[in-house]
């Protein structure tokens, strides 16, 4: 055998060592394990995004009604943990509040956090919620990619695809005023919806070029957090009977069904499956 060939097969015989070798040390899936990933608006109107439903009290006594409505629904998933788009960081304070709203020493805000997981966790004889939220450094550059726009001209074109944002947050929060909650949610949760949101992330995408990838790296961003919230939600699955349900805001609600999707490990489930 010449030299070189000598040297190829080698290296040919090393990799698929190492193949074998690593086949054998990851971990074993968990396949079986359910997710449903229910997308909402936020309930307290927190104000942290571009454009934002401005939601009426959800302790009103009509809406409270809706809530417990929308827990049978959720029930009907029987969810084994309930994680919830607080910061990760934050699972001691989660822990301890939860914690007091068993004992009866917390009220429940108007937040989603608490008006569906605390209170759908209680329900269920959850002794823990599950925070799964995380950061990706700056993850909606906006301001860059305008900078980009405003120096190639097409600073208006921007504001078109930006602007459809706002007409999905007015179109949910028009719906909201003439529906129940559950209503609400299910058409969030829709295909044409969730489609509706992520399109324009795309185009925002094409605003860029090999000296400033300003709009790909807006995308890159943001997909960078929401597959760090993927893993914390795959990472609280103990067992292939387990039933995950998360609770989060739709604006993520189409990147985590992709990457749930795309997850041999799991299988999604959506909310329409049990209204019915």
């Amino acid at each position: 055998m010449r030299p070189r060939l000598f040297r190829v097969f080698c290296l040919l015989s090393l990799c698929s060592g190492f193949v074998v070798a690593y086949s054998f040390a990851r971990p074993q899936t968990n396949t079986g394990a359910t997710v449903l990933i229910v997308g909402t608006f936020h309930m307290a109107n927190r104000g942290h995004d571009l454009y934002n439903v401005q939601a009426d009290d959800v302790l009103s006594t009509k809406r409270q009604q809706e809530i417990a409505e929308m827990s049978e629904v959720l029930k009907k998933f029987q969810p084994t943990k309930i994680a919830i788009e607080a910061d990760i960081d934050d699972e001691t304070h989660v822990s301890k509040q939860y914690s007091e709203y068993l004992a009866g020493g917390y009220t429940l805000s108007r937040d989603e956090t608490n008006q569906i997981g605390y209170r759908l966790a209680k329900e269920l004889g959850h002794k823990r919620v599950y925070p799964v939220n995380a950061w990706a450094g700056n993850d909606f550059p906006l301001h860059r990619v305008i900078n980009y726009a405003k120096a190639n001209g097409s600073a208006t074109q921007l504001q078109t695809i930006v602007a459809k944002w706002g007409v999905a947050v007015k179109e949910l929060d028009d719906y909201l005023k003439t529906h129940t909650i559950l209503q609400t949610l299910q058409h969030a949760n829709s295909d044409a919806f969730v489609r509706e949101n992520m399109n324009p992330y795309f185009e925002v995408a094409r605003f860029g070029d090999p000296s400033d990838y300003a709009g790909p790296d807006l995308l890159g961003n943001y997909y960078l957090r929401n597959i760090r919230i993927y893993q914390n939600i795959v990472k609280l699955i103990d067992s292939p009977n387990e039933h995950i349900l998360v609770i989060y805001g739709y604006g993520h609600l189409g990147w985590l069904r992709q990457d749930a999707q795309q997850d041999a490990s799991v299988r999604l489930r959506t909310l329409d499956e049990f209204v019915h």
